[in-house]
């Protein structure tokens, strides 16, 4: 059967949320899984982070019975990081704090509360959501990681001609059609495209964060940069090998929805989505700086002071590849965002 083609993002979404799309069933990260996230490298990432939580109670943003919500949680690796490092840090916290994820797949809720079991047992109480819409609370901190790579985004491209031309798809086969929407033409010319990525949903997502809660800080780490490429990066990832969207050797029939699919972010679409609500754009930098102003270098000092000297440089290797500037501690970026009442 031959398919209508349809717009790129429509295709996109389609391969991570669809019908059996690849994020609808639990996925393995690190050596097992397609990729690696920070998450799978090291236990620190989350207890930086959870160090930042800790440090913005103590400083008065936030109350003890704050909110601590994570969004797109995947197996709930993150936001346990987060709880233990927090216990070691204030362990009075824990009986205070209430943890939410955000997540719509009842199979991955229900794989996250068996870890969370396995972890906790009873003394953490987890509240799953399936959407955003759903979450009405007075006050969060809030973390998101690599979740805006996944949204989804149509592909364009400028003719020698001047004109704008969007990609679709059919039969996994993409082209690219003369665009006929204002939007993207739009999107274009403010942050002067002519070649690349467009992610649709940042607006709708700044506004339901917005609507959800009435005070909060948001954090999120992803790769990109704050200006656009102007080239295309979509690119699939399968066991650890990376294919770029135009590769004339894949083959898009058998690795649609079966492996991952992501593209470098725009952060300064994220930035103008939440600033043009009045939310406070307080921090944009690599992951590097960001995981060392959170403090992550003094946890390594107190794991040094408790544990054998081998156990402390295991865990310190681990750490350089968060860190590394030739790596992911420039490739991936925080951007951060506060809103008060």
């Amino acid at each position: 059967m031959i398919e209508k083609a349809i717009p790129f993002n429509q295709y996109f979404k389609a391969w991570l949320y669809g019908e059996n799309g690849y994020y609808s069933t639990y996925k393995n990260i690190g050596k097992s899984g397609d990729f690696y996230t920070a998450v799978s490298t090291s236990k620190f990432f989350g207890g930086a982070i959870g160090k930042r939580v800790v440090d913005i109670i103590e400083e008065g943003f936030l109350e003890e019975s704050t909110n601590i919500v994570e969004i797109g949680a995947h197996h709930g690796y993150l936001l346990a990081d987060m709880i233990q490092f927090i216990y070691t840090l204030k362990p009075q916290l824990i009986k205070t704090l209430n943890f939410i994820i955000i997540e719509k797949h009842s199979l991955i809720q229900e794989e996250q509360k068996a870890y969370f079991k396995k972890c906790f047992g009873s003394n953490i109480k987890l509240t799953h959501y399936k959407d955003l819409t759903e979450l009405k609370i007075e006050s969060a901190f809030i973390i998101a990681n690599e979740i805006f790579d996944s949204f989804p985004c149509d592909l364009v491209y400028t003719t020698q001609n001047n004109q704008l031309q969007k990609a679709v798809v059919k039969n996994n086969t993409i082209s690219f059609i003369d665009n006929d929407e204002q939007f993207l033409q739009n999107h274009c010319k403010k942050y002067q495209i002519n070649k690349g990525e467009i992610a649709r949903g940042y607006e709708k997502f700044a506004s339901d964060l917005s609507q959800s809660v009435k005070r909060f800080e948001f954090i999120t780490f992803d790769y990109g940069e704050i200006y656009p490429r102007n080239d295309f990066s979509c690119r699939i990832y399968e066991k650890h090998k990376v294919f770029p969207i135009f590769d004339k050797n894949i083959n898009l029939d058998k690795l649609y929805k079966e492996s991952d699919i992501t593209y470098d972010v725009n952060f300064q679409h994220i930035i103008d989505s939440f600033e043009n609500l009045g939310i406070k754009n307080i921090q944009y930098q690599t992951q590097l700086k960001a995981l060392i102003s959170f403090g992550i270098t003094e946890l390594l000092e107190i794991l040094k002071n408790n544990v054998d000297e081998q156990v402390y440089l295991n865990e310190v290797n681990k750490v350089k590849i968060l860190l590394n500037p030739t790596g992911m501690g420039d490739r991936f970026k925080m951007v951060s965002f506060r809103k008060n009442k």
